[in-house]
């Protein structure tokens, strides 16, 4: 009986999927198997198809996902290890931990509404499940933006929730493996300096040659508080300003109006990329007033079929560097300093499906009249590609802080992990 229910299911999915598709009709018999074709005793599968309206002209639906295992071993950090310089959390004996964790690390849901004539606008949605600081599961949204067509010459612009000029490009062209590390500009183990979407509006231009994206910001990133709010009932002027943002990049070998396939193009970029972000919320002096930062950022990358290498340098300027001895300036390490990024990945197999793959950050955080605070970041591992919508990564990360604080001034210990990543795309 349930081999006969399972069956007739079956033959009502395939046959709804496949009448739409390529009119194909199904039949079932008394024992309910399957046929395609009719005969005495069968009986026609009959389907009813549900439609999906929209005011557009055409709908688009995507997504991707990583899930993943960690299992994470922190090292011991004794007091005594200190050494002199203005930390924002008082050191003292950490014992290591060691444990393993199932992860839900990333779940996005894109559609995008074609609302204009132009084929080539749209209106995009993009909502981010995950979890939060307390590990309850969230939804925010990631994107909302409408991306007009070239509004001048080779050039379109994004207008609302939108991508900011970097971290996209870097993440598509250098950086293939977002499953299981930020890139050195975001990243919490090395300068966390800035996101990857923020509210404001972004004119982006390609050419052969030469691509660049130029946009103005609120600022603070979609995880940011924008404007003003009141602290011990004292009105302090939170993100006021807005942020100037830049990328441009020549492309050496060409082909720089498309869509790279790495395993398919190649391709040699150089990039000047940056920002200056003013009165910034996430940047607080020591009346707990906003305040300036500026990035900087030269990177380079070269793909071919079997091989990348890609290399970054990146320096940040805190107007509050010189944050003296005030224990509250815990922004003056922040968004200050310098650092480098270096990755490769080789390619093998007939499709190029297996990788293997590398990476080395450095960042050192800055403060005037105290040392400078060093971490380093390291990523290995390998891929498989199983096919073009699901990829299974093996791969482990180490973590080291010279002295045993991070860019913020804060204390961390040392720590090393295994990853085990599901990165699946629809």
């Amino acid at each position: 009986m349930n081999k006969i229910v399972l069956s007739a299911l079956a033959a009502l999915t395939i046959g709804t999927i496949g009448a739409s598709a390529s009119d194909v009709k199904f039949y079932t018999d008394a024992n309910g198997q399957v046929f395609t074709t009719p005969a005495e005793g069968r009986t026609e599968v009959v389907s009813k198809e549900t439609s999906v309206f929209a005011n557009s002209s055409k709908l688009e639906f995507s997504g991707e996902h990583y899930l993943g295992y960690t299992y994470k071993s922190t090292s011991d950090l004794k007091q005594s290890d200190e050494t002199a310089h203005g930390l924002t959390t008082p050191l003292g004996d950490k014992v290591g931990t060691t444990n393993g964790n199932f992860e839900m690390r990333r779940n996005y849901v894109q559609a995008k509404a074609f609302v204009l004539d132009d084929p080539k606008s749209y209106f995009r949605v993009t909502l981010d499940a995950t979890l939060d600081a307390n590990n309850y599961q969230e939804v925010i949204v990631k994107y909302a933006y409408l991306y007009l067509n070239e509004v001048l010459p080779y050039t379109g612009v994004e207008f609302g929730q939108a991508h900011r000029p970097w971290i996209d490009y870097e993440e598509h062209n250098a950086w293939f493996y977002r499953s299981i590390s930020k890139v050195l500009t975001e990243a919490d183990e090395t300068a966390n300096l800035s996101n990857s979407a923020d509210l404001g509006v972004n004119f982006q231009t390609k050419t052969d040659y030469f691509t660049s994206e130029v946009g103005l910001f609120n600022g603070e990133g979609y995880h940011g508080k924008d404007g003003a709010a009141s602290h011990n009932g004292i009105t302090d002027k939170l993100g006021t300003g807005n942020s100037l943002e830049w990328r441009l990049t020549g492309a050496m070998l060409g082909n720089g109006k498309t869509h790279r396939n790495p395993i398919k193009d190649t391709y040699f970029d150089a990039s000047f990329w940056g920002q200056y972000n003013a009165k910034n919320s996430t940047n607080l002096n020591a009346d707990k007033q906003a305040s300036d930062y500026k990035i900087y950022g030269l990177h380079t990358v070269y793909n071919m079929p079997s091989l990348l290498l890609s290399a970054q340098y990146i320096k940040a300027e805190n107007d509050n560097k010189d944050g003296g001895v005030v224990a509250s300036t815990t922004s003056a390490y922040n968004k200050n300093g310098n650092g480098y990024s270096v990755n490769a990945t080789y390619r093998m197999g007939a499709n190029y499906q297996y990788e293997i793959l590398a990476r080395a950050d450095g960042w050192t955080a800055k403060k005037d009249g105290f040392d400078d605070l060093s971490t380093n970041n390291y990523i290995y591992g390998a891929a498989w590609k199983q096919n073009k919508n699901f990829k299974w990564l093996l791969t482990g990360q180490t973590f080291k802080a010279k002295d045993h604080a991070n860019y913020a001034g804060t204390v961390v210990q040392d720590w090393t992990a295994g990853m085990l990543t599901a990165q699946v795309s629809w």
